[in-house]
């Protein structure tokens, strides 16, 4: 289970001074669950999710993942999550293979466990057809399904997911979409941030939507459309974020 309580994220800027990223944000997320993180650029969903994962430390609050405290128990909390960034990179002489196996190492993992695990995320992402070519020749989708079983080899009971079918063609965006409901499906953790709202309808058990770092909205997908009289999900986040102006002037920031 993912638990935030009053997580609070400031950075000094020596132009703007204090700047407060993320603004006690609190929410759960359950097993067998898919949480949809929901945000315009610089609103702090990607602070937040980075707070999550340890990448960043906390200014005030706490977050408990898988039971670990993120701030004090790292390593165990990393041992139990996988966190996909939208930024991720990999080595580009490497195999698809030679990625994913390399991490499995770094995760402790055997080498059979590793091959097992391979076999496995490759039927389920179909990878089989470019296992075994070199990172620097693959597709933007074939490249994100390597990030994805690479972050997911240690099979993590926590799956952090930052716009993972960003800049993906329709069929490799509804591979992914079909995998992470599988994962969800299995019992796993999910967050799962996305500027797709159809993405958000299809999976999301549950969506926070964050404006200015804080926490502007909670709830199922239709206990939202209820609250702002609106079924078009997009217009649902434009309210929820104080409206057209509001967003412009936070997109202007």
């Amino acid at each position: 289970m993912i638990e935030a309580h009053h997580l609070t994220k400031t950075f000094k800027d020596k132009k703007r001074g204090i700047i407060t990223a993320v603004d006690n944000v609190s929410f759960t997320c359950r097993p067998g669950q898919i949480y949809g993180l929901l945000g315009a650029n610089g609103a702090g969903k990607t602070t937040t999710l980075r707070l999550l994962a340890t990448l960043l430390q906390p200014t005030s609050g706490t977050a408990t993942l898988a039971g670990h405290d993120a701030a004090t128990a790292g390593v165990q909390v990393r041992a139990n999550v996988g966190f996909l960034a939208a930024s991720t990179a990999l080595y580009g002489r490497l195999t698809a293979r030679e990625m994913i196996t390399y991490f499995g190492e770094l995760n402790g993992l055997t080498e059979d466990a590793i091959q097992a695990r391979i076999k496995q995320l490759a039927d389920e992402l179909d990878m089989h057809e470019f296992l075994d070519r070199r990172c620097d020749k693959f597709s933007t989708g074939m490249k994100q399904k390597t990030s994805i079983a690479r972050t997911l080899i240690h099979d993590p009971a926590v799956m952090i997911f930052d716009e993972p079918t960003l800049g993906l063609d329709v069929m490799t965006a509804r591979a992914i979409v079909k995998f992470v409901r599988d994962c969800r499906d299995r019992g796993k953790t999910v967050i799962y941030s996305t500027h797709i709202m159809s993405e958000v309808e299809k999976l999301c058990d549950r969506v926070g939507i964050i404006h200015g770092g804080k926490l502007v909205a909670e709830g199922t997908v239709a206990e939202l459309r209820t609250r702002y009289g609106e079924q078009d999900l997009e217009e649902v986040f434009v309210k929820a974020v104080g409206g057209e102006a509001a967003l412009t002037a936070a997109l202007k920031n």
